[in-house]
């Protein structure tokens, strides 16, 4: 310890010490004033008392390296007392011999001065409430191991571990590298939850496709529109079959009042499916009478009536009608005014019935979302142009009963109403209730885009094909194709003469409304003033002087000769035959 040799030393002024630092070090600071401290004495021994039998006088203490008993002139550090110590300050005076505790010989200058040795800088921290203080200057003090000698030189000073503070200084560069790691891990960390939420939409994509396809597949299924498993495919599958399907039938005849003639047409309604149909029937289809001859359409609503003609379509269609409405055209017109007319889209311009001269501006003019009133309604549905197939008529009238459903109401009790404000008579079974129910039904349909129009395709001869028998009869109308015999009718071939190639439509439309069966026998080179009507059979003699009269023509027009092809009459048409006198 060095507490005996601190105070007052140095240039500094006396110190004072004030506690340890946390290695064991004396901590100093500077006393108040320039006052005189007690001295300290490491032997215990004050005022020139005596320690351990030794009497000790003023200025004389026990030097512990001494070897005897003898006394030696106590050694003053400071000088401060009476006694032979070296005064370092004192000015003049005799100088006594000075103890030289630490070895060292005089000054080589002569002065008999201690030469300074390093100093030793105390570490004096911070005091709370004080000023900060001048460090103290601490001699290095001679270990056990100093013999006392002097040398000459200065010897190195001696430090130990605990004063020595080591502290960790930061690195410039490690601090960069910290940065890039946290940068790179932030951008993976990134990339990371980029890609995760990428998988996460991915898959919620994923599953709301899924759901849309199982609901779209849901509802081809529900609505029997499904491929494979529809009505219209072989099979059971797991939907309903097309012929157990639950449909109302009705058979709609349209009596053109004005001109003549009859236009055919079934309305479906499939409750199974949800899907409404008006199937267009020609004139030219060929049925069963009741006499178990072949007939047609057309003349089986003239001759057989009403119930006539829905048993012998039951009979060719295998289907179940429930009742006829006779719907002729003045009550068409009443009925297309009742619902505040209707929009079609023309085909054709239709000029008007009650013009008086040619080239007046025609009553229904061709473009789409044409306004039809009632009398311009009758006027379309039952116009037929000029060399027009009936079929091009046939497809007027079903746009007309497409237009009347869209307009109709879809209250079963206001639709009654409005069947019941016709007047017209109802033929039973069907009841205006009846009728007005089942119009109210295919007019939500025809609103909501599930209702749609048909043609029944045939054969020239009035059969049906095996399209019509895969896409209307079984599709449609659930039923199984049964045309008559192809033999059981009279086939009558016809070859035009008359100069006029649209007499030979017309002759087929008569021909076939009467119940025979028309083969294209050509247009001749020249024209022919005369018909003839020519059989080879006699047994055909009966039912040649009824082709002629179903054409209209003089019975000394039927002859007997020969008749190539297959046919079992031969009709030429000469310049004699008019048409209107059918």
């Amino acid at each position: 310890m060095n507490d005996g040799y601190d105070a007052g030393y140095g240039d500094g002024g006396p110190y004072e010490l004030v506690g340890y630092d946390e290695y064991g070090r004396p901590v100093y600071r500077q006393a108040d004033g320039r006052q005189t401290q007690q001295q300290y004495d490491p032997y215990g021994q004050q005022g020139g008392q005596t320690q351990q039998g030794h009497q000790g006088q003023q200025g004389y203490g026990y030097d512990p390296y001494a070897t005897g008993g003898q006394q030696q002139p106590a050694y003053d550090p400071y000088g401060n007392g009476g006694g032979y110590g070296y005064d370092p300050y004192a000015t003049g005076g005799h100088q006594q011999p000075a103890h030289d505790p630490y070895g060292h010989g005089a000054h080589p200058d002569g002065t008999g001065q201690q030469p300074r040795v390093a100093d030793q800088t105390a570490y004096i921290p911070e005091q709370p409430g004080h000023a900060p203080e001048r460090t103290a200057h601490i001699p290095q003090q001679a270990g056990p191991a100093d013999d006392g000698r002097d040398d000459g030189a200065d010897s190195a000073p001696e430090y130990r571990t605990e004063q020595f503070a080591f502290v960790e200084e930061p690195d410039d560069d490690s601090e960069d590298v910290i940065d890039w790691l946290k940068f790179t891990e932030n951008r993976t960390e990134r990339r990371e939850e980029a890609r995760r939420r990428a998988r996460s939409r991915i898959i919620a994509l994923t599953v709301v496709f899924a759901l849309v396809v199982a609901g779209g597949v849901g509802y081809l299924w529900y609505a029997g529109k499904l491929p494979g498993l529809s009505a219209s495919d072989k099979g059971t599958g797991t939907t309903t079959a097309a012929g157990a399907q639950k449909r109302d039938v009705l058979v709609v005849h349209l009596h053109d009042t004005e001109n003549g003639g009859t236009s055919t047409a079934l309305l479906v309604d499939n409750a199974t499916t949800k899907q409404g149909t008006t199937v267009l029937l020609p004139n030219s289809l060929a049925l069963t009478a009741e006499d178990g001859t072949t007939t047609t359409l057309a003349k089986s609503v003239e001759d057989d009536g009403s119930e006539g003609t829905r048993t012998a379509l039951d009979t060719v269609l295998g289907t179940d009608i429930e009742g006829t409405w006779r719907l002729d055209t003045p009550f068409l017109l009443t009925l297309v005014d009742l619902v505040g007319s209707i929009e079609v889209d023309t085909d054709t311009d239709v000029p008007d019935p009650d013009a008086k001269k040619k080239g007046e501006a025609p009553l229904v003019r061709k473009g789409k979302g044409q306004t039809l009133s009632g009398k311009m309604a009758v006027a379309y549905a039952t116009h037929r142009g000029p060399g027009e197939a009936q079929d091009a008529q046939l497809e007027r009238f079903g746009q007309v009963l497409h237009g009347v459903l869209r307009k109709m109401t879809s209250d079963p009790d206001a639709a009654t109403t409005t069947v019941q404000t016709l007047g017209q008579i109802i033929e039973p079974p069907l009841t205006d209730a009846d009728l007005g129910a089942f119009l109210a039904g295919l007019s939500d349909l025809a609103k909501g885009g599930d209702h749609r129009t048909a043609l029944l395709p045939v054969e020239e001869d009035g059969t049906l094909t095996a399209e019509a028998s895969d896409s209307v009869v079984k599709d449609i109308l659930g039923g199984t194709a049964k045309s008559p015999d192809r033999d059981a009718a009279v086939t009558v071939s016809v070859r035009n003469a008359t100069g006029d190639k649209d007499n030979t439509e017309k002759a087929r439309v008569v021909l076939l409304n009467g119940g025979f069966t028309f083969l294209e026998g050509g247009t001749a080179g020249s024209a022919e003033s005369a018909s003839e009507v020519v059989y080879a059979d006699p047994a055909e003699k009966e039912n040649a002087a009824e082709v002629a009269k179903t054409l209209g023509l003089p019975a000394d027009a039927v002859t007997k000769g020969e008749i190539s092809g297959n046919a079992r009459v031969a009709v030429v048409l000469g310049q004699d035959y008019d048409p209107g006198s059918e």
